[in-house]
């Protein structure tokens, strides 16, 4: 909906970097790669987004750095209308799901609201590392890494059984949100 709305995909996914992470400041450089958008590309909208007002630039150890103008006419507006159209978890759990044999995908940390929990996704099963890193980089961060832990089943079931604190705290949290459940694992 909103590359619709804002017709170019590298401003869709810079207004999500920005909007999504406001104390943030970033250099040309480090968007390109977060973004995985052509360098001229994201130069190009910067500048836009500079020219509306939505960003100011500042110069730092020969670097230019964006950031968020607090000022903004409709900042609000533009962070609920991101926030509302950027719930990715359905999405994330389908096309993680195809990247292995998934038996339970926990959304936690980042995904809840949550800074200071030691992971954002919970992934059971047999899945692509390689994939699955690469598929977060491209489609999910807009700016902020996802922290994930990836469990085999015996493994997940084992700490399970021992009461592994790590696991025991993932699923007593009522704020996380649980994908996918083929292993029928009740939460606490």
């Amino acid at each position: 909906m909103l590359k619709a709305l804002f017709s170019s995909n590298t401003r869709v996914k810079l207004l999500k970097t920005f909007l999504l992470n406001p104390e943030e400041e970033y250099f040309i450089r480090e968007l390109t790669r977060k973004l995985n958008e052509q360098i001229n590309s994201v130069r190009r909208e910067l500048n836009n987004l500079k020219k509306i007002g939505l960003l100011k630039s500042r110069s730092r150890n020969r670097k230019k750095y964006f950031y968020i103008n607090k000022d903004f006419l409709i900042l609000e507006e533009l962070k609920e209308i991101v926030a509302k159209c950027t719930d990715p978890r359905k999405d994330i759990a389908k096309k993680i799901a195809k990247l292995g044999k998934l038996e339970l995908l926990v959304f936690s940390g980042s995904f809840i609201g949550k800074k200071n929990i030691s992971t954002d996704l919970l992934l059971v099963g047999d899945i692509n590392k390689v994939d699955l890193s690469s598929y977060l980089i491209a489609e999910v961060e807009g700016g902020k890494s996802i922290r994930y832990t990836i469990l085999k089943k015996d493994d997940f079931l084992y700490r399970l059984k021992i009461n592994d604190k790590f696991i025991v705290d993932i699923l007593k949290d009522a704020d996380n949100m649980v994908a996918v459940n083929k292993l029928k694992v009740a939460l606490q």
